[in-house]
């Protein structure tokens, strides 16, 4: 896609970062990368929000206020925006961001593990509240359209902008196979998740690519296995949102597996997504998510997880293109 023209279908994830410093070593590191299997199904409870103050309990819908709790759809399986940590507890940015808010709207939000092309699906058919997954805010995502073909496929759903990120190549150690940019891909093999915006970045290249210079592209349920796949020399390269990506340079085999190629690309908006017609919460989290910019614990947070420069200063709904 040109950034405008690939932009995800709402089984599409998008994890990108204008996140300029791979400073995800630190702080990330003292978490560990943990147990990290993606979409076998499971759920996991964010910290439960302090019982004493929630001063925007009263903006959430009565429904969920009563059940006290916001069930999340999240492919737990992309750290360090969300996984398992060694004792199988759900960690990461989004959880710690969540648990934040909840104490404003005194609910936990609760976390369950999916297929992260099925996120969306689980929303519309009322399986989960919200969705949190390192999800990419588009314009098609917003009007349910699937970017490949332009045809509708759903309602579409509202999102609230809590992040900015954009997309990294990765490949061994020592071995950049020449590769800089997304053009010097073709001839070459790239593992990504199936989806995502790295997926469609890659099958937009392969159709500038000549024809005796085919770039092949092998799609995984999730992150760990495509890098699995490139770990193992099966590939020349991967490519994730760069949060992602840096983490892995860092952590796998103890920083020796992996290094980032090039710039970061199609920097976007992480949103946490919202059926259409649940105004009611959307707004609510609008409005928690402000309070926690407002209060320093949005950015205690990032600058935990070593991704300061992904931050925004105000929350936005559908600010996605």
């Amino acid at each position: 896609m040109t950034a405008s023209t690939i932009r995800r279908t709402t089984a599409t994830r998008s994890r990108l970062a204008a996140v300029g410093s791979i400073a995800v070593a630190g702080a990330l590191l003292l978490t560990g990368c943990g147990d990290q299997t993606g979409s076998d199904g499971g759920s996991d409870t964010s910290d439960a929000p302090s019982t004493a103050a929630a001063p925007l309990a009263d903006r959430l819908p009565q429904e969920i206020r009563d059940a006290g709790v916001i069930k999340v759809g999240s492919d737990i399986a992309y750290a360090p925006v969300e996984f398992k940590d060694e004792a199988g507890k759900t960690v990461g940015i989004d959880p710690d961001i969540a648990a934040a808010m909840g104490k404003q709207l005194g609910v936990t939000f609760e976390f369950e593990n999916g297929t992260f092309d099925t996120l969306i699906t689980g929303l519309r058919s009322q399986r989960y509240d919200i969705a949190m997954s390192a999800m990419t805010d588009t314009k098609d995502r917003q009007e349910g359209i699937d970017s490949d073909t332009g045809d509708k496929v759903g309602e579409g759903v509202d999102f609230v902008d809590y992040f900015t990120a954009g997309v990294s190549i990765y490949t061994e150690k020592g071995d950049d196979q020449g590769i800089k940019t997304w053009s010097d891909l073709c001839g070459k093999t790239i593992v990504v998740q199936r989806g995502t915006v790295s997926d469609d970045l890659a099958k937009a290249e392969a159709e500038k690519c000549p024809a005796d210079q085919k770039l092949t592209i092998e799609a995984f349920d999730n992150d760990q296995q495509a890098q699995t796949r490139l770990r193992a020399g099966g590939a020349d390269a991967g490519s994730s949102d760069f949060p992602v990506a840096a983490y892995a340079v860092q952590t796998s085999g103890d920083g020796e597996d992996f290094q980032l190629v090039g710039e970061q690309v199609e920097a976007a908006p992480y949103g946490i997504a919202v059926a259409k017609d649940d105004t009611e919460l959307r707004d609510a989290l609008k409005a928690a998510l402000d309070a926690v910019i407002a209060n320093g614990e949005y950015a205690k947070i990032l600058e935990k997880w070593g991704v300061t420069d992904g931050a925004v200063t105000t929350a936005t709904i559908n600010g996605g293109k």
